[in-house]
């Protein structure tokens, strides 16, 4: 009897862990009013760390679906409000060290596309992306400032089954934007 207790309790305990294993955190500028983003556009980070083209392909149709339902409309071109990138950690510990404002196209200043020749601006920043942790960076076009940043832990799993990995993910893309936009506060 005593036996059967302890196995239960065992049980019990790791379905607990199971259902509150994914950890989601999330950061953003105060000063921000995010009412006005209303469009956005996905980016590539300079230097990031990313997951392979199939779980990219879901991370993103994760994201646009949880975006389209607090109005965010997604655009292929450079007047949309916000800039999105992602980094993902997927088979060993991968540290981002710094960024550009120029999004790899090129750095310099504004020519009727995206830069001309010059010096972009580049950004140091160090942040360790650990294996199967997803980063979700949002910045304002406007500026190129970052203004959200959500973290979501023990999302990406390479050696779960497809169906598992894609649950995981939108789980975890739902998670993490489930208090995007930031409440006002007064």
């Amino acid at each position: 009897m005593k036996k059967r207790l302890v196995l239960s309790t065992l049980i019990l305990l790791l379905a607990i862990s199971c259902a509150f294993g994914q950890d989601v955190r999330y950061n953003f500028d105060k000063d921000t009013n995010f009412s006005k983003f209303k469009t956005y556009k996905w980016v590539i980070l300079k230097d990031a760390p990313t997951a392979n083209d199939l779980v990219t392909k879901q991370l993103k149709d994760a994201v646009d679906a949880e975006l389209a339902t607090k109005g965010l409309t997604k655009m292929d071109d450079d007047t949309a409000n916000l800039f999105i990138g992602y980094q993902a950690g997927v088979g060993q510990e991968k540290q981002f060290t710094s960024f550009s404002s120029d999004w790899g196209y090129g750095g310099g200043s504004y020519r009727g596309g995206w830069y001309g020749p010059g010096g972009g601006m580049t950004t140091g920043s160090t942040s360790t992306i650990y294996v199967g942790q997803l980063v979700l960076d949002m910045y304002d076009s406007a500026n190129r400032d970052l203004v959200w940043r959500g973290v979501a832990s023990k999302t990406l799993d390479s050696k779960a089954k497809p169906d598992k990995q894609q649950k995981n993910l939108a789980k975890a893309v739902k998670k993490l934007l489930k208090n995007y936009p930031p409440a006002v506060k007064s």
